[in-house]
């Protein structure tokens, strides 16, 4: 199994850096100052419970929640969030926010898949209309990633014709369509029955395989273990604690970190 060592991180270029990221909704801050970083080949997982932040500070890696402070970097996009008054999320360059978009692909929870449109067809959807890829190039690319996700047989069904393990492996191929520097997982498997989950974990670990660069969000405690590069505990709405797999599962320094994994185990 392909992993990159910790001890190179310094030689690998930073794909997504966080820096004292601020989110609130109203008078409800959601994320209270986080950093964060991964690098090229990295596979950095956010762990905790419901309600630490976790999903919010993806959609604000995306820019789908607009932060209230702090600074963004995807590759050589950087945006700077300085509160408008009464401390409203900023107003963002259209262009800035092309910039960061283009260069991440997200799989969310529910698979957003488009029912009118074939498999096939939602996945050259965003290389055509978006990207101004060639029909002919974003058909023979959308074909190869199928195969990848194991359903190049069903490219011209439509999604309702498709288990839901099927469709989150078909949204994952849609998200790879761009050619994403970074992916984003949130959740991925949470809306799946039990009997579908390992197919659709099967994919995200042959990316990891591949050295996918990818920050994930996932409850599946085993698989974190086995495929992270890194892991961050959230609690709150900050980095409680982080560091490699076998740390944090295996020997947390944090009181709540303990009693989460612990939770995890006993649930296991």
């Amino acid at each position: 199994m392909m992993r990159v060592s910790p001890d190179d991180a310094t030689h690998r270029a930073c794909a997504v850096k966080i820096d004292g990221l601020h989110k609130s909704f109203g008078q409800l801050e959601v994320l209270k100052g986080i950093s964060l970083e991964a690098r090229e080949g990295d596979v950095v997982t956010l762990i905790g419970s419901s309600g630490s932040g976790k999903s919010t500070l993806l959609r604000c890696i995306n820019l789908l929640e607009v932060p209230n402070a702090g600074t963004l970097s995807v590759g050589a996009e950087e945006i700077q969030f300085t509160p408008s008054r009464g401390g409203r999320p900023p107003r963002l360059n259209p262009h800035k926010v092309r910039g960061i978009r283009m260069r991440l692909g997200m799989v969310f929870q529910s698979f957003n898949l488009w029912n009118h449109m074939t498999v096939l067809e939602n996945i050259i959807e965003a290389p055509l209309f978006v990207h101004g890829v060639a029909r002919a190039e974003a058909v023979e690319f959308a074909e190869q990633l199928l195969a990848k996700v194991g359903l190049y047989e069903k490219r011209d069904v439509y999604p309702a014709f498709l288990s839901g393990g099927q469709q989150q492996r078909a949204a994952i191929a849609r998200a790879l369509a761009i050619n994403p520097r970074v992916m984003l997982f949130d959740e991925p498997t949470s809306a799946l029955d039990p009997e579908l989950v390992g197919e659709v974990l099967k994919v995200i670990r042959d990316l990891a395989d591949e050295g996918r660069t990818m920050i994930l969000v996932t409850h599946e405690m085993s698989f974190a273990r086995q495929v992270s590069s890194h892991v961050a505990f959230l609690h709150k709405g900050i980095v409680e604690e982080e560091g490699p797999p076998a740390k944090v599962f295996h020997n947390p320094q944090s009181e709540r970190c303990r009693q989460f994994v612990s939770a995890q185990h006993a649930l296991a």
